[in-house]
């Protein structure tokens, strides 16, 4: 019996428990992030497979449940973080007007859907509020990505995801008031939004200028240990204030990020709740994940696949239904419906409060968890084939993008030998600038429609437009150009760039800007002429005025910066790494400085760099200091010596195991 063979498995303590749940989650979201899934089904893998329905190793989940409510806490105390009363009011039409549309919408037809079904209306409605509800994490991260966040459809999906997020808070508020009796539910309601009220009056009236007042107390204090200690006090403290009024915990903590969001330490107490919010958060998933029944959901396959299908079909026509009402195109709609059609973490949050609310049958809750599951898996798929999708079934769209084309080709028609510059943010406007005092003609592409206007207005040449496609170069004359500048350091967009220009004129100079030094040698790879590392080139600046500032003559200083661009940075390369810099920062992946000192009795002293082959774990010797005196870019030949400082240039598993070979041989 399979009941049975659970029960003879070993119980487990606490200790026992977390060590178990650690292991499963590092070996699963790791398995999950290679494969480019979001970490959330790791999570609730790790539940599902470890909870009560199956192998039942987890005996303190009950524990872990108190726990993981914090993991809800901090995840709404960063949504207040990010709530912009100013984002609010110039979004208010696509927030308040499609997303509004949007929840409500989904809720209505689910309810209708219920009811006709034989499902009570509470149910129905913490049904609908639960599958309204779309991935922020997800998709936020797709339009970043894919350069998209200032796309027509891009603006649409960002309001009702933002719309989405306000929405939790007033389902947390109603969700309890729905468990109690019908009799009771209007009383219920009434109290639930007076205290609520009470609270958001006491809170927000009186609160930001104490709020203010009080941080920058404690910042005064100059302790990292001591501000984030009040971080921890204020966010629980106004959840415990909430939860005293009778409303949710999770109201407070978003109360608690709204005024901080007003104050100046807003990126601070970001960067510092981030670890407790994301590991947390990992925890409640997994809780979800214990409540999954994989036998309750095989006898119940059926209905899971409609109600995927359902969801996915319904959401997707209630959306492209709203923005085509709110006067988008055809092709802005669909897209806007294909990126929100599937379900999201928030639909996860509110799930939990209704199984512990009881406000849904067992086997119907089954359902929708393994729903959710299913369309969170598949939306990074629909989001992939949705341009797709929409050329096959949308015909207006081929006239929009031919009309966008011969807006490209328009401006540049008279142009010959100019430069195409992909990309009109402000490293864009400034070359812009510069080119034009030359008297040398260019061509900008840009997708923030925003910008175009504004800037083709002040009679600037700059025209709306996606240079990772093959027509827009086209269009912007790239075979009569005579170079190609890619402004963004987004690499995925620019190695897309590369390739196409590569295919419709080899040879054309491609000038590329780079974030750091690890995407150097890619993007030189794929066909860039030069790549311009803002980390090196500030760095340049910033040595050749000091040079310049204690006397050395400026002709050196130009011949210096000659002589390190002429070497691709060589002589740049690598940063010696310090406690100040994180751990998991922008700056953890690139390679890095290490100095090591040859010992006495070391396995590589009297032996040639190059018979160590630290090539093979990816290290290079950058120079050796024997001495007093630097030897820079020492060669194969070079020997060791006893005493010598090796300067190594390497990612940190290739420094460990290079210095394992200088000291231990191998």
């Amino acid at each position: 019996m399979p009941g049975q063979a659970r029960s003879n498995l070993p119980m487990l303590n606490t200790l026992e428990f977390v060590l178990l749940l650690l292991a499963a989650a590092v070996v699963l979201v790791a398995l999950f992030r290679s494969l480019n899934l979001p970490a959330v089904l790791g999570y609730l893998l790790v539940g599902a497979i470890g909870g009560p329905h199956a192998l039942n190793l987890m005996q303190a989940s009950q524990g872990a449940s108190h726990l993981a409510e914090f993991g809800v806490v901090f995840l709404m105390f960063s949504i207040g973080l990010e709530f912009s009363l100013a984002r609010l009011v110039a979004m208010k039409r696509i927030v308040f007007g499609l997303g509004a549309v949007q929840v409500l919408g989904t809720v209505v037809l689910v309810m209708v859907l219920g009811r006709l079904g034989g499902l009570g209306w509470a149910a129905s409605f913490a049904l609908g509020g639960t599958l309204a509800m779309s991935s922020t994490a997800i998709l936020s991260k797709l339009l970043a990505d894919r350069m998209e966040l200032d796309s027509r459809h891009g603006r649409e999906i960002i309001g009702v995801l933002l719309f989405q997020d306000l929405a939790v808070v007033p389902l947390l508020i109603l969700l309890p008031a729905l468990s109690q009796p019908a009799e009771d539910l209007l009383f219920t309601l009434g109290v639930a939004s007076i205290k609520a009220t009470v609270l958001l009056a006491l809170v927000l009236g009186f609160g930001q200028r104490w709020m203010r007042w009080w941080f920058t107390l404690v910042a005064r204090r100059k302790s990292s240990e001591l501000f984030m200690l009040n971080v921890l006090l204020m966010t629980l403290g106004l959840a415990w204030m909430s939860e005293f009024f009778g409303l949710s915990l999770a109201l407070g903590a978003f109360l608690a990020g709204m005024l901080i969001s007003e104050t100046e330490y807003r990126y601070q107490v970001e960067e510092d709740i981030k670890p407790f919010r994301d590991v947390l958060l990992g925890l409640f998933f997994v809780t979800v994940g214990m409540l999954l029944d994989a036998a309750e959901v095989l006898r119940n396959l059926p209905a899971v696949i409609g109600m995927v299908v359902g969801l996915l079909l319904f959401k997707f026509a209630i959306v492209f239904g709203a923005s085509r009402a709110f006067g988008s195109h055809p092709g802005t709609a669909m897209r806007s419906g294909l990126w929100l059609c599937a379900g999201g973490e928030f639909g996860f949050v509110l799930l939990s409060e209704v199984l512990g609310l009881k406000l849904m049958p067992h086997g119907l809750a089954q359902v929708a968890v393994a729903a959710l599951v299913l369309s969170m898996l598949l939306a990074p798929f629909i989001v992939q084939f949705s341009d797709k999708l929409v050329m096959r079934f949308v015909a207006s769209e081929w006239l929009l993008r031919s009309m966008e084309l011969t807006r490209v080709a328009a401006q540049s028609l008279g142009a010959e030998k100019h430069i195409i510059i992909c990309g009109y943010g402000r490293s864009g406007q400034y070359m812009a600038r510069f080119l034009e005092q030359e008297n040398v003609s260019y061509v900008a592409l840009d997708l923030d429609p925003e910008r175009v206007r504004e800037a083709g207005a002040a009679g600037d040449t700059v025209v709306f437009g996606d240079a990772a496609r093959r027509e827009t170069l086209m269009a912007a004359g790239i075979l009569r150009a005579s170079a190609l500048v890619i402004s963004y350091s987004v690499v995925e967009s620019a190695l897309r760039v590369i390739h196409h220009a590569q295919k419709l004129r080899p040879g054309l100079p491609i000038v590329v800007r780079a974030a750091d030094e690890s995407d150097m040698e890619k993007l030189m790879q794929a066909g860039a002429a030069e790549v311009v590392p803002e980390a090196f080139e500030g760095s340049i600046m910033l040595a050749s005025h000091a040079l310049a500032l204690v006397g050395v003559p400026l002709n050196r200083v130009v011949r210096r910066i000659r002589d390190i661009r002429n070497q691709r940075y060589a002589l740049m390369r690598g940063f010696f790494h310090g406690a100040t810099d994180a751990a998991d920062g922008p700056d953890a992946a690139q390679a890095r400085l290490h100095s090591l000192t040859v010992p006495p009795g070391a396995r590589s002293i009297g032996r040639r760099l190059g018979d160590l082959r630290l090539g093979e774990v990816e290290v290079l010797v950058s120079a050796i200091r024997r001495r007093g005196v630097r030897i820079e870019s020492p060669g194969p030949d070079s020997s060791i010596e006893e005493g010598d400082v090796l300067v190594l240039l390497g990612l940190p598993l290739g420094l460990e195991a290079a210095e394992q070979r200088l000291l231990q041989g191998g």
